[in-house]
């Protein structure tokens, strides 16, 4: 019965589908690995502080100066990319220089990706950021009401 050439392309065919669902069950192991890999990193999401400092027209890469916790000392000048939820917030269309915010966000190669934005009072700063917040407040004040002598 083994001599006939149907009977080995048979054995052949039975061989390889034996080994599908094993590259099959390979293929969805690595799928599930890139998935939950992308998934762990977005949700490694922190919360930060941060002053802006430029404002371009686009608003989809906006300079400011960003305190990695509310308990950090060490400040950093950060590009902050907003998210599509975040760009379509009326907060984000709204934002001008001296904006004090809260993000939720994760750190990436380019700056911070925002997840959400909340803007603050300038007191609700970490202390590293109200300095900067103040000085940032007095310059703009000054440009728009000189001082008379």
């Amino acid at each position: 019965m083994l001599d006939q050439p149907g009977a080995a392309r048979h054995t052949e065919i039975v061989k390889s589908v034996g080994r599908l669902p094993n590259v099959r069950l390979i293929i969805c192991s690595c799928l599930l690995l890139v998935t939950s890999a992308a998934a762990m990193a977005q949700s490694d999401q922190t919360t930060i502080f941060a002053v802006v400092t430029k404002v371009p027209k686009d608003r989809r890469q906006v300079t400011a100066q960003v305190a990695a916790s509310a308990t950090t000392t060490s400040i950093a000048e950060f590009v902050l990319i907003p998210s599509d939820m975040v760009l379509e917030n009326p907060i984000w269309r709204k934002l001008e220089v001296c904006h004090s915010l809260r993000a939720e966000a994760w750190k990436t190669a380019d700056g911070y990706r925002l997840a959400g934005v909340k803007i603050l009072d300038a007191g609700m700063l970490p202390m590293a950021l109200q300095g900067i917040a103040g000085d940032c407040l007095l310059k703009k004040a000054l440009e728009f009401n000189p001082q008379i002598d």
